[in-house]
This record gives C-alpha cells, structure tokens and sequence, in this order.
C-alpha cells in the first residue's frame, strides 16, 4: 500500500510540474504575441507618419511652384528661376523660421501647430477643398468652423430665407458667420466674395475695407466688439481657434491691439446701429440676439428696421441681392448685374 500511495503521489506531482511548465509556456507565446503586435502597430504607426510627412511635403511644393509673385504682392524680379515663391517669401509671408519651412518640405518630424497650418493656407492662397487636405496630411482638427457650417440645420437656413428682406445670419460667440441670408450677403459687404474661413465680423470689422466704411460709428464698434469677444473668450481660453483669432487681429489691426489692452468686457445686448451701404443708403436698424442652443454659443442675429425709410431700403437692397446672385448665377461669377444696380439706385439716395 505504502508503495502505491507513492507512486500515485510522484504520478499527481509530476501531472502539476507539467501544467505548471505548459501554462508558463503559453504565459510566454501571450506575452511574445502582444510583443510582437506592439511592434507592428508602432511600426505601422511610424510608417504611416512618415508617409503623411512626405505627402505633406510634396503638397506645399507643388502649391508653392504654382504662385506667382504677383498673386501676393511680391515683386519678380529680373534673375528669379525659381518657379512660383521661394521658401524664404513662404516663411516670410506666414510668419515661420525659413529653417523650419525647409525642414518641413524636406519632411522633417517636427510639431507643425494649428496656427502655422492656417497661415500657410492663407498664404499659398488653399481652397476650402486644399486647406482640408492641409489639415489632413498634418493630421490635425481645422479650428476654423466658418469653413463649414456642421452646426446650422435646414431649419434654421430656412428661418434665415424667410427673414427676408430683413437681414440675419447665425454667429458663434467668437462672431464666425456660419450661415445668412440674401439681404445680409449685401448689408456690409458682398459676402459672397469672402473665403468661408475670413467670414467673421471682427476680422472684417478691422480689415476690409468696405465693411468698415459701412459702418457708421466704427471706432465705437471696435471697442464694443473687442470688449465682447474678451468678455466670451473666459470660457475659451486654451482653444486654439481663439487664440488664433486674436494673434491675427493684433498681428493686422493696431485699433484692435490698443482696444484688447483695455481688458473692458461688456455682456451682450440689443441696440439700434447705422449703416451705410453702398446700394441703398443710410439704414436704421434694431439688431437682436437669439440663441439657438441653452449655452451662449451659436446665435440667430437679425436687424429690423427702426423706421419705414429703412424698411423700404431693406426691400430694394433685397431686390438687388436677389438679381445679382442671379446675375452670378447664369454668368457662372459674381459680377454684379448692372442692370440691377441702376435699378434700385434710381430714387433710393437722398
């Protein structure tokens, strides 16, 4: 019996070495496995950074070789061979090192930030299609929400259409024009002609030079909007949309750098403003905020007009809006329509 009891002991010891042996044979296979697949993510991940680099590279040449010196106000000179800018003029116009730039068509691996890529579009003239691609190949999130209007539903273009002939378009807080009508595409400015990425009030109200001559008070406006935009900017001070919208206002607008230094911040609210527009005269018009969402972000803006002169020219500046987009339309560009410029100047001054 004794020997038995042995033997059956030493079977049932060397049973447990052998499970303990093949589990810890497997433990290892697991452990080379996830090993192993580490390595070839992390190569895959290497391989596809390294693949965007190069693609991003050859991007910028080719968009750089295509402007002319001319499209940005350079002059050519008698000895350049160079086709289209040369990477010094492209770091120079987007404010970067000319090291860094070459680095960057050289398909360096360095950090190319929000900013830099939204100067670049800027600079080597993108289309929304090129500047997605930009981002895209940078593997980065376009900050800029006016280059598309995700946020604003069918419905509320629709309310937009049937404002009509009152002007209103749908602003963030930041004052991105994310959607208008026809009326308000002609208030200030032909909006039409505005890339989606420059539609913002405070970059037109301190840059282009039409919509501030429609403005009538426009230094009272300056102040006012700097004092908003710091007043909303408290609860966005780490996105990299804000803060790029101020450094490109302190970079092109001394009005706007002296009026941020106040640090004034007002809250938002309704009041009557003039405007003179091109096509129709002076307008009196009461403006209101409406928000779209709980949260002080998107917002229906609208102007009504404060006295019947103004309610006239409103329709005659709709009238005109209307003829010249189809104007635009059938002539496939966004002349406006003589014909209809004529139309409603006849009687509309005074």
């Amino acid at each position: 019996m004794t020997t038995m009891a042995q033997e059956t002991r030493a079977r049932e010891a060397q049973r447990i070495r052998e499970t303990r042996e093949n589990r810890e044979v497997q433990g290892n296979r697991e452990v080379q496995g996830v090993r192993e697949a580490g390595e070839v993510r992390e190569s895959r991940g290497a391989g596809g950074s390294e693949i965007r680099r190069h693609e991003l590279a050859a991007f910028l040449r080719s968009r750089r070789e295509r402007i002319t010196p001319e499209q940005v106000g350079l002059p050519r000179g008698a000895r350049r061979r160079t086709p289209g800018l040369r990477r010094e003029e492209v770091a120079h116009l987007s404010a970067v090192g000319v090291t860094w730039y070459t680095w960057l068509e050289q398909s360096r691996d360095i950090q190319v930030s929000v900013q830099v890529l939204d100067a670049l579009a800027r600079t080597l003239l993108l289309d929304p299609s090129e500047r997605a691609h930009l981002f895209q190949l940078a593997a980065a999130t376009d900050p800029t929400p006016a280059s598309s209007c995700t946020g604003v539903t069918d419905a509320v273009r629709e309310v937009l259409d049937q404002l009509d002939p009152l002007p209103a378009c749908v602003q963030n807080s930041r004052y991105d024009i994310l959607a208008y009508n026809r009326t308000y595409s002609r208030l200030l400015c032909d909006l039409d002609a505005i890339p989606p990425e420059d539609r913002n009030c405070m970059i037109l109200v301190h840059t282009h030079p039409q919509w501030r001559e429609s403005v009538v008070h426009l230094d009272e406006t300056m102040r006012l909007m700097a004092a908003k935009l710091r007043a909303s900017m408290a609860g966005h001070l780490t996105e990299p949309a804000w803060k790029m919208l101020v450094k490109r206002l302190q970079t092109e607008s001394p009005e706007f750098r002296e009026n941020w230094e106040r640090y004034e911040v007002v809250a938002t609210r309704s009041k009557t403003k003039q405007f003179r527009n091109p096509h129709v005269g002076l307008l009196d018009l009461t403006h209101t905020d409406l928000w779209l969402s709980p949260e002080l972000g998107a917002r229906l803006v609208t102007y009504a007009p404060a006295d019947e002169v103004t309610r006239e020219r409103l329709e005659k500046l709709y009238a005109f809006a209307r003829a010249s987009s189809a104007e635009a339309e059938e002539g496939g560009g966004t002349a406006e329509m003589p014909e209809a410029a004529a139309a409603v100047e006849r009687g509309v001054r005074r």
